[in-house]
């Protein structure tokens, strides 16, 4: 801060203005104001009336965006809505600085707690799925189902690929990946980012790319946008060293909720052939592996998941009729901005 600014002034008054973040047709976003916290949310209205609530919970790098091709095709099934992570997306930072695990699921728990919406359909990608996770096992009270995709559950063997994410989290590196590639613009950084999350980059359309492209710019802005990456990848790092009760393969063994697993062939973050041992631990699992697939699934292949989780509803006797046809499933588009 400036010497010449009042000391009343609060952080968000010293934040550059920045683009708005781009919202798709239907969506609506929110802020939630928490103590401590402020959730961005995104949201869709319901097909009808009663439908049971979801809530969506991206990975790291990502936004509530990532979330924006599945959603529509489950408005017929539940009432969607998607949380930015504090520090990510529109949320600010959190005012502890903790970006932990279990920061991020505390997060979760307390909008979950003042919105009253749950129990609810409870969804993750990478660190989501590990939040989510942790979240399921220590509140079941707040969890109908659990659908996982890639999530980021501790691997003895990490794939190579995933090094470079992982290094985020030493001290320093960081900043110095800042330097190294200040010169790099947006399009370029995007084109990065896609080849590593998606099994094929050219399912992303020229019109989702230009919108990533333009969310990138739009974060690049953010004084606290590396931060919130390194202090979140360490998070993941830490949580991989927790032993006992805490650690997050033991708190997969205590989740109660009905569980989808979804794994891509392509995944160059979290290993393929940690499906099986998922399906082993999570007590009432289903499988769904896609090998041409990467770490975003839901955005590469979001009718296959959608088709999946309605499967998953209808295996725990809830309903999972869509009044929409498939007409206007297929009419839907793919989205925007990446996430690991």
């Amino acid at each position: 801060m400036s010497s010449t600014e009042p000391p009343s002034a609060s952080p968000a008054n010293v934040l550059p203005k920045v683009a708005a973040v781009k919202v798709a047709d239907g969506e609506r976003l929110r802020s939630v104001h928490l103590s401590g916290i402020t959730l961005t949310v995104r949201s869709r209205p319901p097909a009808r009336a009663g439908l049971p609530p979801a809530l969506y919970v991206h990975g790291l790098g990502g936004s509530s965006q990532n979330w924006s091709a599945l959603m529509p095709l489950l408005d017929g099934v539940v009432d969607n809505e998607a949380v930015d992570l504090p520090g990510f997306g529109d949320s600010p930072p959190p005012d502890d600085g903790d970006y932990s695990i279990t920061g991020h699921a505390r997060a979760v728990i307390r909008h979950l707690d003042a919105s009253g919406r749950g129990p609810v359909h409870l969804f993750g990608n990478s660190l989501g799925g590990a939040v989510v996770t942790r979240v399921a096992a220590v509140r079941p009270d707040l969890v109908r189902t659990l659908t996982l995709v890639s999530p980021a559950l501790p691997e003895i063997r990490v794939q190579r690929s995933a090094v470079p994410t992982g290094l985020l989290a030493v001290p320093g590196v960081a900043a110095l990946f800042t330097r190294l590639t200040r010169e790099w613009t947006a399009e370029q950084r995007v084109r990065g980012v896609t080849a590593l999350c998606y099994g094929d980059p050219g399912r992303v359309s020229e019109e989702g790319f230009r919108n990533a492209v333009e969310e990138m710019e739009r974060r690049l802005q953010l004084p606290y946008f590396w931060d919130a990456m390194a202090r979140s990848a360490r998070g993941i790092v830490n949580a991989y060293t927790l032993g006992g009760q805490h650690a997050l393969w033991r708190q997969a063994e205590r989740v109660l909720a009905p569980t989808l697993l979804v794994y891509g062939g392509r995944d160059q973050l979290v290993g393929y052939r940690m499906a099986q041992r998922a399906a082993r631990t999570f007590r009432d699992s289903r499988l769904l592996t896609l090998p041409d697939a990467g770490h975003v699934a839901m955005m590469e292949y979001p009718e296959t998941v959608a088709t999946a989780f309605r499967e998953l509803l209808a295996d725990t006797g809830e309903p999972a009729a869509d009044e929409r046809t498939d007409a206007a499933v297929e009419d839907e588009t793919a989205n925007q901005s990446t996430g690991g």
